[in-house]
């Protein structure tokens, strides 16, 4: 008898127990939901002694701007295949290259129309050297958009997405039923997610401060000449014509073929309608 009471005890210590851990794992996913509607520095700000003053701005770290530069520019020259040969040389000079390369030729003129990447550092040196150049510059458009608060956000917004990955990883280890461990996999996979977004976002927006971006159009007027559109040979058109001419002919009469149901409905009527008309003139 007492063995058996022994183990009943030993079986609700056991139970208990599990339902303690599991309940831990719950109230910390708990707190962790609570933790990203609440801003962090509310919590800090409860807990902690208002901080320190903040060090003069010679012992500050200095950010680094994050600039993207990029414009349009259109020359109008008088070689055009020179004018473009100098620009090759130039990019490859600059350690630029070409995104986007493309030719038109019309009656009026001639041109280049050029998307270029070029480092961010040699951009202001790379068009220096492309106004000094032969031509004539017909349009010029230089733009620069600071996106450093972007690049702030985005790396806050990336460290606290991992601080929470590593959390999860922690409470996923510790978990013991399966709701929890579903529950927890569902949040890691959302965060994940988010991170490789954020980390994608934030390449691109390196590129594009790394690599100056430059439309660039070279223009050759040309003088108008007439260009009398050809007619083609006399006999082969007339050839042409007669062919099409009998052919038509040949479709028209398949078609009256093709509606002899309606021809003997009408001989019909053309007969009942003199036959009638005789028999009144006889009366």
């Amino acid at each position: 008898m007492k063995n058996i009471l022994s183990i009943i005890i030993l079986t609700f210590l056991f139970v208990s127990c599990n339902q303690k851990q599991s309940d831990k794992v719950s109230y910390a996913l708990a707190d962790m939901e609570m933790e990203e509607e609440i801003i962090p520095i509310t919590r800090e700000q409860e807990i902690k002694p208002p901080p320190p003053p903040l060090p003069t701005l010679d012992n500050q770290d200095v950010i680094k701007k994050k600039i993207i530069k990029d414009g349009r520019i259109g020359i109008q020259v008088d070689n055009l295949e020179n004018s473009k040969s100098r620009i090759d040389t130039l990019v490859k000079n600059h350690g630029g290259y070409y995104d986007n390369e493309s030719f038109n030729n019309s009656d009026w003129k001639s041109s280049y129309n050029l998307k270029i990447r070029i480092p961010s550092t040699n951009f202001e040196n790379f068009i220096n050297k492309i106004e000094t150049g032969e031509g004539e510059i017909k349009y010029k458009e230089i733009d620069a958009r600071d996106v450093t608060d972007q690049f702030i956000d985005l790396e806050t917004r990336l460290q606290n997405k991992k601080n929470y990955l590593k959390r999860y990883n922690e409470l996923l280890a510790k978990a013991q039923t399966v709701k929890d461990i579903l529950e927890i996999e569902e949040k890691i996979r959302v965060i994940e997610e988010e991170i490789e977004s954020t980390t994608g976002r934030i390449k691109y927006l390196s590129d594009l401060v790394e690599y100056s971006t430059l439309d660039l159009t070279i223009t050759k007027q040309k003088d108008f000449k007439y260009n009398p559109a050809n007619r083609g040979n006399f006999i082969e058109k007339l050839k042409q014509a007669l062919s099409k001419g009998w052919y038509g002919f040949v479709d028209f009469i398949l078609i009256l073929i093709n509606l002899w149901p309606l021809w003997i409905l009408l001989t019909i009527i053309l007969y009942g309608w003199r036959k009638l008309k005789k028999n009144k003139k006889n009366k």
